[in-house]
């Protein structure tokens, strides 16, 4: 497994990028709760994908409740990576899984183990 954070790190209702070794673009982590979903950095509106976020970490909306796409205007359901507005409707971002360790360690599974 690879640790990409502690849960402690992220604040409920906060999102943040992380380089993977072996991997393309980054891995956004999103905390809602004791809960983290993760998604490749790609937004599926251009073909080959482009990062979303503006600026480091900023991958949420204004009122925090959506993944947005600030190249494109896209938002994404936090949970289902579905987009629910934007140019990219009816596509939906590639998750990412993610566990949370005993130790409060936030992991990205390795490949073989990815369903």
């Amino acid at each position: 497994m690879t640790v990409l954070c502690r849960l402690d790190d992220l604040p409920d209702g906060g999102a943040r990028g992380f380089e993977v070794p072996g991997l393309d673009c980054k891995v956004i982590v999103v905390r809602k709760g004791e809960r983290v979903h993760g998604w490749r950095d790609f937004c599926p509106h251009y073909k080959g994908g482009t990062p979303m976020a503006w600026k480091r970490d900023a991958y949420l909306n204004g009122a925090r409740t959506h993944i947005a796409c600030h190249a494109h205007g896209a938002w994404f359901d936090i949970e289902t990576g579905a987009c629910v507005q934007g140019p990219c409707l009816g596509r939906r971002l590639i998750r990412v899984p993610l566990t949370i360790d005993a130790a409060g360690a936030v992991c990205m599974r390795p490949r073989e183990e990815r369903t």
